[in-house]
């Protein structure tokens, strides 16, 4: 049976499904919400966890092959990119974050490494002006001294 339209959280030790909720505490990113739960029936507490779902994201490379979205490949390509350089890996972890929630906020299932890469580049600009020329050259794939030039001036002139 439902009650009020959701299935009730069954006790882990009794099996019965009317418990109430002690205690309630978001986690410190607040993506999710932790429950201290007492079984009405046994009186024993157990705890649930509350987190938003996430719907897949696929990420199309250049060759057109697709793949997972994965946030270690986000963030690993950023720490390269600051290879040698003074950076806060909370920074990049927070950059990292911020880019897989506005790619889930857009409900595309679908997304490119180059719109990825875009992201990257803009949160890395305000960030690290060394580290931004360094994943431009990487993500633009530079073949010569004079497109790599033109990148650097790309970026002196928006400054």
């Amino acid at each position: 049976m439902t009650k009020g339209g959701f299935m009730p959280m069954k006790c882990p030790f009794c099996g019965d499904q009317d418990s109430k909720v002690v205690d309630s505490r978001h986690s410190e990113e607040g993506l999710s919400i932790r429950r201290r739960r007492e079984c009405l029936r046994c009186q024993r507490r157990f705890t649930t966890y509350e987190i938003v779902e996430s719907l897949p994201i696929i990420v199309v490379k250049r060759d057109g092959s697709r793949q997972s979205f994965d946030r270690n490949k986000v963030l690993n390509s950023m720490i390269r990119a600051f290879d040698k350089r003074k950076v806060d890996v909370k920074d990049l972890d927070r950059i990292t974050t911020e880019i897989e929630q506005t790619i889930q906020n857009t409900l595309e299932r679908e997304i490119s490494t180059d719109k990825i890469g875009e992201m990257v580049m803009e949160r890395l600009k305000p960030l690290d002006e060394v580290a931004y020329i360094r994943f431009a050259s990487i993500y633009h794939r530079f073949q010569d001294a004079s497109s790599f030039m033109r990148e650097i001036s790309k970026f002196l002139g928006k400054k």
